[in-house]
């Protein structure tokens, strides 16, 4: 038999199904598919303006840097269309600007795929 707590705890989370409240990997209107560049990137279903948030792209735990999903398959480029800003948890007990947030820096049109300039990796030119 279920205690009541369980039962409380199963009907928030049917609440949140129901709302659509679950984890998304990526931001709506973002997909991970075959990329020109290496291996699979990130691509936008629908036109993306200048200057928009995507969401949060990596973050420093303990000193070391944890990709999400949206960090963790987008490509670089020299030319990029986007770009990651730190930005600041808020709390007091962890330490300040742990978070990366990709953005936009110029529009996007759809099924284009999103890049940025790597600054966390050494990229190795193959032409080298």
């Amino acid at each position: 038999m279920m205690e009541d707590k369980d039962i409380e705890e199963y009907h928030k989370m049917v609440e949140k199904l129901e709302k659509k409240e679950t984890y998304k990997p990526l931001p709506d209107g973002l997909i991970i598919q075959k990329s020109s560049i290496e291996g699979q990137g990130i691509f936008t279903t629908k036109f993306i303006e200048n200057n928009i948030k995507l969401g949060l792209s990596h973050i420093v735990v303990n000193g070391e840097l944890i990709r999400t999903p949206l960090g963790g398959f987008v490509n670089h480029s020299d030319n990029p269309n986007c770009i990651k800003i730190r930005g600041v948890l808020g709390l007091k007990d962890v330490e300040q600007y742990n978070k990366y947030f990709l953005y936009t820096i110029r529009d996007i049109k759809a099924w284009e795929e999103l890049t940025c300039k790597y600054t966390f990796y050494n990229i190795k030119n193959a032409n080298i």
